[in-house]
């Protein structure tokens, strides 16, 4: 019983997820329809895309990058902003689960904790950053790859929805940055990071295999192989990186989603409740139960994917479960030595609504 309430309690959503699709499939009995509702092509990118960026990391690519980057300030200022930007910038590419895991270490091993205030304030920062450069790409986060994927948005389409509020966003977190104490710091001997080029090369390569796909330059299917043919070849453990629980949280909604677009009542119920309050629907489902699942549930009620996406990414801000990347985030901080756990909410909660409030009041406004 004991381990049953800690899987349930780590992977929550995963376990929800599961409930309701279980629950929806005694209104819908399993049929042949079931196979439909499945996007195999989101899943089949999301596999490729997490074991290709985990081998990009493991390679050492964004430990060099980030340790020269830094190795060239003294100022604390420089350095935050650094670490922040680190964040904004990969998580078009990485996620910003990986942009996370990645860089708020890095954070805490360059900052410290003696100065919690500080600490706290850059790591938040961080968080917000990941959460708002992921939206920029298809790729940033599952979200996007998802609505990208179901609704066939064109990518001059999805860039003109996006970028005036990723740029936005970008002004608004330099201006924050900027106005942080500078204070010098001493300089250490920059520690030599080993940069392994054949495996930066191998999974840059399969990288390329994937953005093609998201292109749909390239059938899925055929990425499908060539990644993971070369997963076995290369480094079959790079498998083990994949995060399952994702795919299967996946599955589980396009089930639960799949049942209740076939029970009329249900669906015209919901239809009626979000018909043009899309994106503030999604913001407000997101502080509840995350972005990823509210894109899941709400793209088989209306047809109005701009909304979508814009209420989707918006609404990662705000709670600590808006996006289940902001969690990583806090996991971390919480293990270092000292941390202020009270502390980080409330600065996290502060900084999060005042840029959700911002974000929503520019988007009905202007967009």
């Amino acid at each position: 019983m004991y381990k049953i309430k800690e899987f349930f309690k780590k992977e929550t959503v995963l376990c929800c997820s599961g409930i309701l699709a279980i629950i929806s499939m005694f209104f819908v009995l399993p049929d042949k329809e079931y196979i439909g509702y499945m996007d195999f092509k989101v899943l089949a990118l999301l596999f490729c895309l997490m074991g290709v960026v985990a081998g990009i990391k493991k390679s050492g690519f964004f430990d060099r990058v980030s340790s020269d980057l830094i190795s060239k300030s003294s100022d604390i200022k420089n350095v935050s902003i650094i670490l922040v930007m680190l964040c904004f910038f990969s998580s078009m590419l990485i996620t910003n689960d990986v942009a996370l895991i990645t860089f708020v270490p890095l954070a805490v091993a360059v900052l410290g904790n003696e100065n919690k205030d500080r600490t706290i304030f850059v790591i938040v920062m961080q968080t917000i950053s990941a959460n708002l450069g992921s939206m920029i790409t298809p790729v940033g986060n599952p979200q996007n790859l998802y609505l990208y994927s179901y609704y066939n948005i064109g990518i001059l389409e999805f860039f003109k929805i996006v970028l005036p509020i990723g740029i936005l966003s970008f002004v608004l977190i330099l201006l924050t940055m900027i106005f942080m104490k500078g204070e010098k710091i001493e300089k250490t001997e920059k520690a030599k990071i080993e940069l392994d080029i054949k495996s930066l090369l191998v999974y840059s390569i399969l990288f390329i295999v994937c953005i093609l796909t998201v292109f749909n330059v390239l059938d899925y299917k055929i990425m499908l192989v060539l990644v993971t043919i070369g997963f076995i070849v290369y480094d079959r453990s790079i498998i083990r990186e994949i995060d399952i629980t994702l795919l299967a949280t996946f599955v589980f909604f396009f089930i639960f989603v799949g049942n209740m677009e076939r029970l009329e009542v249900i669906k015209n119920g919901i239809n009626n409740i979000i018909n043009g309050r899309e994106m503030i629907s999604s913001v407000v489902l997101s502080q509840v139960i995350s972005n990823v699942p509210s894109a899941l549930m709400l793209s088989g009620f209306t047809d109005n994917y701009k909304a979508l996406l814009q209420g989707t990414n918006i609404g990662g801000l705000g709670t600590l479960v808006a996006s289940l990347a902001s969690l990583i985030s806090f996991k971390i901080y919480a293990k270092v030595c000292g941390s202020d756990r009270l502390l980080y909410l409330k600065k996290f909660t502060v900084y999060n609504l005042a840029f959700l409030v911002i974000l929503i009041i520019f988007t009905y406004m202007f967009l």
